[in-house]
């Protein structure tokens, strides 16, 4: 086992290009990941609003007066 600089120290410094991307991408992963979870939310809110819909006895028709 042979112990190596780079174990110890820091590699060279980031451009500021390469800390751009880094950033880029991990915003992007955020955005897609709360995407995802607004998605899944609405479906099961639209699912629930139907299935309450469909439950719900209709409304007595009223007579008009004529």
């Amino acid at each position: 086992m042979s112990i190596s600089k780079e174990e110890f120290f820091k590699p060279g410094k980031l451009s500021s290009a390469d800390k751009a991307e880094n950033t880029n991408t991990i915003a992007r992963q955020i955005i897609a990941a709360e995407d995802a979870q607004r998605a899944s939310k609405t479906e099961k809110l639209r699912l629930l609003r139907e299935q309450r819909e469909a439950d719900a006895a209709p409304a007595p028709a009223r007579k008009k007066r004529g």
